[in-house]
């Protein structure tokens, strides 16, 4: 019996699922920019009877902590102002399809692709200034929250106000970066063998 979504045979369907989703939720944030419950919902449930089918109990249970892994930064994002709750909810759905392993790869690729695509678009707006100042407002806020332990919601007041910017569709770098960490992990696995 299989115990996690790493351990299966299924990884080009797996990962081929996950850039799909990606592209439509980008393809929406571009037009809307927002990428909808009912896709981050219906990705989330189908993700996780997929973990289940393939893998067993614990295909389900590496599927919610693929959950986890990939949403829970991008909800601290969101609580401190910093990202929205469509890419959080949107990470979050995407683990379900890619559990921990496969997960925290698409989550460093992502995060990548968020910085690559972000400054390019800050240069292109002439807004790299302000851009370069609301990171290390970002970064110091995370600091801080780590460093007090306390509740995040109870440290909303002591993060600075982030500088107004037009914010471009971040759905485009979760595409971006699930690509990127599907053909790196399919490679990879290709030529482990």
């Amino acid at each position: 019996m299989l115990t996690s979504l790493w351990d299966h045979g299924m990884q080009p369907v797996q990962w081929g699922a996950a850039v799909t989703a990606s592209l439509v939720a980008a393809a929406i944030d571009v037009r809307t920019h927002r990428i909808p419950n009912m896709l981050t919902g219906l990705v989330l449930l189908l993700g996780l009877i997929w973990s289940c089918g393939v893998a067993g109990w614990g295909g389900l249970g590496d599927g919610v902590c693929g959950v986890f892994v990939t949403g829970l930064p991008f909800f601290v994002l969101w609580v401190m102002r910093a990202g929205g709750a469509g890419d959080a909810k949107m990470m979050g759905a995407l683990g379900a399809w890619l559990g921990v392993r496969n997960g925290a790869v698409a989550l460093l690729a992502v995060a990548l692709a968020g910085g690559v695509v972000s400054l390019g678009y800050a240069i292109a707006r002439r807004q790299l200034r302000s851009a370069l100042r609301n990171v290390a407002v970002v970064m110091g806020a995370t600091v801080m929250l780590l460093i007090t332990g306390r509740r995040i919601a109870g440290k909303r007041e002591l993060i600075p106000s982030i500088q107004s910017l037009e914010a471009f569709p971040y759905g485009i770098a979760i595409f971006l970066g699930t690509s990127l960490a599907a053909v790196g992990v399919l490679w990879w696995r290709s030529t482990a063998r």
